[in-house]
C-alpha cells in the first residue's frame, strides 16, 4: 500500500507541476503574442504574468476549502479532487482560441482556466506531501514527504522538455498549433492518476485521529486561536521557495528572450537543466533531513540561494550558454533543497487534526503573495530600473532571507519533530 501510496500522490504533484511549469513557460515564450492584444510586447509579457498571477490568487481558496474537507472527511477523497481539477483545466488550456480568433474572449477563458487550474493545486502538492508523511514511520518520515516535491520537479522538467520537442518545430507551426501539444497530453496523465488514486487506502494518521479525537469542525479556526504564531511563520517560512522557484523559471526565461536576445533552446535547455537538478537533490535534502534535522536544512539553503541572486544574473547576462546553463543547474540544485526539506518541516508543524489545512494554507497564501506575483513584481522593477537586474536581485535576496528568518523562529521541534506532532508552540 505505501507503494501504491507513492505513485498515487506523486504522479499528482507531477502533473500539478507539470500544468504550471507549462503556462509559466508559455506565458513567457508564447501565450504573451497569441492571448493579448498585438503592440506593445512588454504590456503583453506583463498581462501574460498578470495572469499567471492569476492562479496563484486563487490557491488560498482553495487550499481553506479543500484543506477544510481534507482534515474533516479525509485526504484520499480531496486528493482525488484536485488531480481532476489541475489536470482537466491544464488539458483545455490547449483547446482555447486566440485573440486572432476570439478576441477579448480569449484572455477571458485563459483566465477562468487558470483559476480553476489555481484552486485545485492550492492543495494537491500540500496534501500530497503530508499524506506520504503520515504513512511513513517517524525516522524516515522527511524522506518520504519529500517524494511528491521530487515528482513536482519530474513533472516540471518533462513540462519544459515538452515545450523544448514542440519549440523545435518551425515557428509558424510552433505558433498555430504545435504549443497545444503539451497541454494536451495531460489528459492521459489526468486519467491514469485517476485510476490509481481511487484505489489507495486513508491516511492511518487521519484515521487514528479521527477513532480518538474526533475531526476538528473548522480546522482553520482551531489553526487561528490555537496556534496562530505557528500558522504566520509557516507562512512566511514558505516565500522563499517559492521566490526561487518562480524568478528563475518564469522571469529569468522572459529576460533571457526578450531582454538579453539569448536563443529560446538555450533558454530551454537551461530550464531542463534547472529542473533536472531540482529533483536530484530533494529527496537528498528530505533524508538529510531525517538525519540533521529539517529546520537546519531549510533555512541554509534559503540562505544559499538567497546569496546566489547576484551570481545568478551575472551569469545570464553573459549570454554564453555554458555560464547560463550554470547558473540555472546550481540555482535548481539550491530549490531542491528547500523543497525537499519544507515538505516534512511543514508536516511536523501542525497535528494531525489540522494538517491539511496547516499544511495548504501555509504553502499557498505564500504563494499567492510572493509565487505568482514574483515574475510580475520583478518584471516591473526591470523595467523601471532600464533593463538592469539589480533590483530583482535585491527584492529575491530580501524575501529568502525573511523565510529563513521565520524558518529559525520556529522551536520546539526536537522529539516532537520526530513524533510528527508540534507538540509546543514556537
Amino acid at each position: 500500500m505505501l507503494t501504491r501510496v507513492v505513485l498515487a500522490t506523486t504522479i499528482g504533484t507531477a502533473l500539478e507541476w507539470y500544468g504550471f511549469i507549462l503556462f509559466s513557460t508559455m506565458s513567457a515564450l508564447v501565450l504573451n503574442r497569441l492571448f493579448f492584444p498585438p503592440g506593445d510586447p512588454v504590456a503583453a509579457t506583463l498581462a501574460s504574468f498578470a495572469t499567471f498571477a492569476v492562479g496563484f490568487a486563487v490557491r488560498p481558496l482553495g487550499a481553506l476549502v479543500i484543506g477544510h474537507y481534507g482534515d474533516r472527511l479525509g485526504r484520499r477523497r480531496m486528493l482525488v479532487i484536485t488531480l481532476v481539477t489541475v489536470g482537466l483545466a491544464s488539458a483545455l488550456m490547449g483547446a482555447l482560441p486566440t485573440y486572432e480568433t476570439a478576441g477579448a474572449w480569449a484572455p477571458a477563458l485563459l483566465v477562468v482556466l487558470r483559476v480553476i487550474q489555481g484552486f485545485g493545486a492550492g492543495a494537491e502538492y500540500a496534501g500530497a506531501s503530508l499524506t506520504l508523511a503520515e504513512f511513513a514511520t517517524p525516522e524516515r518520515r522527511g524522506r518520504y514527504a519529500a517524494i511528491p516535491p521530487a515528482g513536482a520537479a519530474v513533472g516540471a522538467l518533462l513540462s519544459a522538455g515538452a515545450v523544448a520537442a514542440v519549440a523545435a518545430l518551425p515557428p509558424d507551426d510552433f505558433l498555430d498549433w504545435g504549443w497545444r501539444i503539451p497541454f494536451l497530453v495531460t489528459l492521459l496523465v489526468t486519467a491514469t492518476g485517476f485510476y490509481i488514486r481511487v484505489s489507495v487506502a486513508e491516511s492511518p494518521m487521519f484515521e487514528q485521529a479521527k477513532r480518538e479525537r474526533g475531526v476538528a469542525r473548522a480546522p482553520a479556526v482551531e489553526l487561528a486561536r490555537g496556534a496562530p504564531r505557528t500558522l504566520v511563520l509557516g507562512v512566511i517560512s514558505s516565500i522563499g521557495p517559492n521566490v526561487a522557484a518562480y524568478i528563475p523559471v518564469v522571469f529569468a526565461l522572459a529576460y533571457l528572450t526578450e531582454q538579453l536576445g539569448v536563443s529560446r533552446t538555450v533558454t530551454l535547455v537551461g530550464a531542463l537543466i534547472y529542473f533536472a537538478c531540482s529533483a536530484a537533490v530533494t529527496p537528498v535534502a528530505g533524508a538529510l533531513g531525517d538525519a540533521i534535522g529539517r529546520r537546519m536544512v531549510l533555512g541554509w539553503a534559503m540562505v544559499g540561494a538567497a546569496a546566489f541572486a547576484f551570481p545568478f544574473f551575472w551569469l545570464l547576462d553573459t549570454e554564453k550558454a555554458g555560464y547560463v546553463w550554470f547558473a540555472f543547474g546550481l540555482s535548481g540544485l539550491l530549490l531542491g533543497a528547500q523543497l525537499g526539506a519544507q515538505a516534512g518541516f511543514l508536516a511536523d508543524l501542525f497535528t494531525t487534526r489540522t494538517r491539511f489545512s496547516g499544511v495548504a494554507l501555509s504553502r499557498e497564501v505564500a504563494a499567492a503573495l510572493a509565487g505568482g506575483t514574483a515574475p510580475l513584481v520583478a518584471a516591473a522593477l526591470l523595467e523601471t530600473a532600464g533593463g538592469e537586474p539589480w533590483p530583482v536581485v535585491l527584492y529575491m535576496s530580501m524575501l529568502l532571507l525573511v523565510s529563513a528568518l521565520a524558518v529559525a523562529l520556529i522551536h520546539g521541534f526536537g522529539r516532537h519533530e520526530q513524533r510528527g506532532e508540534a507538540g509546543r508552540r514556537p
